[in-house]
């Protein structure tokens, strides 16, 4: 395939994602780099607090046209969308998934707080297992069942990575932890916006944490065996995001210091390295869920 922005724009972000397409064959490496950098891309313009809200809304607008001209087989205007053309046709990738991951973009222009863990489950589905729900047709799998486990991972990883986020979110104004969590703990708000950790923000983070704890347990028990091996990039991302969220737990969830926990270049390549392992001797047992 010739998507030279695509992979450019796939290999610039060196995401825990990105990192994940190593272990995939060659077609299928380009086709999940092309839809990465879709998805980098309308999550930038998203993220960009310095243009106005309602240009950002107009250009998530045109996004989702020039999209929606490439599901129907018509010539999109946007380079990445060019790109990603032949993709959508060889894996027949449905409008309504990018509609979907859109609307979650839109959310984040919108919404700051998150109410309950039912608002905030809308939200992940759409920006994190929206992303599953494409990255399967691509993998390729025989059962069903791999729907719901893409749902279920993709619940697990965006936990983990608003855990691992909250310092950085604040900064931007945004709390994604759930108010009804906050209160619960009797966590302030401020406290959050000032970096201000606590053994109730302990409580308070731990509570999320078992929410994904349950969601990485779902996905490994859903997955059916003859598709895992289809599945090993996201196995990898199970595996990667897996050992974060014991980082995080490890070090109490104070993700507000200087440095903020996250897995080292080496740690993540040695579980690389371990997944191609069990790829290559053909293991069906998940690598994440369970200490």
């Amino acid at each position: 395939m010739n998507l030279p922005q695509s992979r450019a724009l796939t290999q610039k972000s060196a995401s825990n994602l990105a990192l994940a397409f190593i272990l995939l064959p060659r077609e299928k490496r380009d086709a999940m780099s092309a839809l990465y950098a879709f998805c980098r891309a309308v999550d930038d313009v998203a993220d960009e607090d310095s243009v106005p809200t309602e240009k950002r809304r107009a250009q998530l607008a045109a996004w989702r046209e020039d999209i929606r001209r490439a599901c129907n087989n018509e010539k999109p205007e946007f380079i990445l969308n060019q790109e990603f053309l032949p993709v959508i046709r060889q894996f027949k990738l449905p409008f309504a998934l990018f509609d979907e991951l859109i609307q979650g973009c839109e959310m984040d222009l919108e919404q700051l707080r998150y109410e309950n863990f039912d608002e905030l489950g809308l939200y992940c589905h759409r920006v994190a297992s929206v992303v599953g729900l494409l990255s399967i047709e691509i993998f390729g799998y025989q059962n069903p069942a791999c729907h719901d486990y893409a749902v279920y991972l993709g619940n697990a990883l965006q936990l983990t990575n608003i855990l691992r986020d909250v310092k950085n979110d604040a900064a931007r104004g945004r709390i994604y932890l759930p108010l009804t969590d906050l209160r619960k703990f009797n966590v302030k708000e401020a406290e959050i916006l000032n970096s201000q950790y606590s053994d109730r923000y302990f409580s308070l983070a731990s509570s999320v944490a078992d929410r994904a704890k349950q969601f990485y347990s779902l996905a490994a028990k859903t997955l059916p065996s003859e598709d895992r091996r289809s599945m090993v990039a996201a196995e990898l991302m199970g595996s990667v995001y897996w050992q974060l969220l014991q980082k995080l737990e490890r070090e109490k969830f104070d993700v507000f210091g200087p440095k903020p926990p996250k897995l080292s270049k080496p740690h993540k390549l040695a579980l690389i390295f371990k997944s191609w392992l069990r790829y290559a001797a053909g293991s069906t047992s998940p690598n994440y869920g369970t200490r």
